[in-house]
């Protein structure tokens, strides 16, 4: 939904909003092309078939990468600088869980765009082996607190909504409980000033001119939140993610993981599915995924 638009500023989405499935602009890609955020989630999903393994994991990453494997038309096209730079680590043989930088400027939403699948095979797991195992698989290629953090936020968030919480009862569990959690996870426990909207406010709340759509990762973490608790319905919460404008693919890719969570994925509208780049091959690994997950 986000690649035509990828890099329009707000002011040209409210003039022109996308208002459905649309093709080419920034990439020149045609209507149902999935980038980078996709790419990585079924990597992640494919490793996930076959267990839990960070180095399986590590190489299907490098295979996107140099090899296309899992690309929407065996073309890469879009790549984030972080998530480069941790994939040259890889080819060196870094360990995969020291591979992602560890710079406060290191905080690119990289690893929270495609964490998704995990939350399929933690979801049955205590707390502290969730957060390790979100660690793990952020770090591949983003390593710092801060996008830990951002992952395992999401992911708890998801865990509710798939146990039947309503999404705002959802949101408001979380901002009780999760701080204290974070406090037996991260010793000593730094400072989460950044994630504060998100745990303190009702970010519901506040306007689109409040929200922010860069590739930090809190602001795709918060936008995508936001996006959700403002809208009721798949369509309306992904257009939403797509006309705040600039970073437009993960926004959306992030608020339509949790959208499609709520509202199930029979709310796609049917036209945008039949439009998706090898549906079939996705619908398979999905199969392949719950299957996994169920007899592990």
């Amino acid at each position: 939904m986000g690649v035509p638009f990828e890099f329009k500023d707000r002011a040209q989405l409210i003039a022109n909003p996308a208002a459905d499935m649309e093709g080419y602009g920034t990439y020149q890609q045609p209507p149902g092309t999935f980038s980078d955020d996709s790419s990585m989630a079924f990597c992640l999903a494919e490793a996930l078939t076959q267990g839990f393994n960070l180095s399986i994991l590590a190489q299907h990453f490098v295979s996107w990468l140099r090899n296309r494997y899992w690309t929407a038309h065996d073309e890469v096209f879009d790549v984030g600088i972080a998530t480069s730079r941790a994939i040259r680590q890889l080819e060196m043989r870094v360990p995969p869980e020291f591979a992602g930088g560890n710079e406060e400027s290191d905080n690119g939403n990289g690893s929270l765009m495609r964490i998704l699948p995990l939350v399929l095979h933690i979801k049955d797991f205590p707390e502290k082996e969730r957060f390790a195992f979100t660690q793990a698989v952020s770090s591949i290629t983003h390593r710092h607190y801060i996008s830990v953090v951002a992952c395992f936020y999401y992911l708890e968030f998801a865990r509710l909504i798939i146990q039947g919480e309503d999404k705002m009862k959802a949101y408001k569990k979380i901002q009780s409980s999760f701080r204290n959690s974070l406090q037996q996870h991260l010793n000593p426990l730094p400072d989460l000033q950044m994630f504060n909207r998100l745990l303190e406010q009702d970010i519901f709340k506040l306007t689109s001119d409040q929200i922010f759509s860069s590739g930090y990762v809190v602001y795709t973490l918060e936008a995508s939140i936001w996006c959700l608790l403002t809208t009721n319905s798949y369509k309306e919460a992904t257009l939403k993610a797509v006309n705040l404008g600039f970073d437009t693919d993960t926004t959306a890719s992030v608020t339509g993981g949790l959208a499609a969570l709520v509202y199930g994925w029979k709310s796609i509208p049917r036209h945008w599915l039949q439009q998706l780049a090898r549906y079939d091959d996705i619908e398979s690994l999905a199969e392949r995924l719950r299957a996994a997950c169920e007899n592990k």
